[in-house]
């Protein structure tokens, strides 16, 4: 798994790319835990997540409590199979999602 981080004064996005899975997450989470020491806004951008395991699923609760005392947390641009993971476990209803709005197309006919 890759991690592309975009910090902006208290505000970081991480964008994930590939699985998250047993092995990836536990860099994840050491990740996360050296990035958060200022970072009161944490956006997580799924747009090129393409698995989550349990042990994802762990770290994501783990952030979400640590996010909440301090700021806030949300989910951004869940693809379609990740986010069945999220409605089947419940963790849907744990977490702050964000979801992906269709790009509007305008049609004009004459």
């Amino acid at each position: 798994m890759e991690i592309k981080k975009n910090l902006d004064g208290e505000k970081l996005t991480a964008e994930l790319i590939g699985r998250l899975d047993a092995v990836t997450a536990i860099e994840f989470d050491k990740d996360m835990a050296a990035s958060l020491v200022d970072v009161k806004d944490l956006t997580l951008n799924f747009d090129k997540l393409e698995y989550i395991a349990s042990a994802g699923l762990r770290i994501l609760l783990k952030l979400q409590k640590k996010m909440a005392v301090k700021g806030s947390m949300k989910i951004i641009n869940i693809k379609p199979e990740v986010r069945e993971v999220l409605d089947m476990t419940g963790f849907a209803k744990l977490l702050t999602l964000e979801e992906k709005k269709p790009d509007k197309k305008i049609s004009i006919n004459f």
